[in-house]
């Protein structure tokens, strides 16, 4: 298990610093709306149940959010991460945009070419009175 050091060539703080950043960049509009970009963050098998119960899968995803047009920023509540595995980060957050609240997992995985990319997510609906 890593704390730290050497990722594909780099020095890292630490795993799920690196995560957690690169999770508070994909809610960003300037990156949602770069297909390009999120084509780098997310993984070949990426796979994501959403808060509505859709399933999407990395080509839908990635067409999906950039003509994304939202109804306002998401913000970003209670992110957490931890190493679940060797090279594998759960981060774990709640998500707020407009009037609809979501609890919100995402399973990082560090690639081969010492990348992490975004395999799985999966966002479930808050009820009032719930999270945030």
């Amino acid at each position: 298990m890593h704390d730290g050091g050497t990722y594909g060539g780099r020095m890292s703080p630490g795993p799920v610093d690196d995560v957690l950043a690169l999770e508070r960049e994909l809610q960003t509009m300037s990156t949602r709306r770069d297909p390009a970009r999120v084509d780098m963050l997310l993984a070949a098998d990426f796979h994501e149940i959403g808060a509505s119960g859709r399933t999407w899968d990395r080509g839908e995803i990635i067409a999906s959010l950039a003509e994304e047009t939202g109804s306002g920023p998401i913000q970003v509540h209670d992110l957490a991460g931890r190493v679940v595995a060797d090279g594998v980060v759960l981060a774990t957050w709640i998500s707020v945009r407009g009037e609809r609240r979501a609890l919100r997992s995402s399973l990082w995985r560090l690639d081969e070419d010492g990348r992490w990319r975004l395999v799985h997510h999966q966002g479930t609906l808050l009820r009032d009175g719930d999270g945030v």
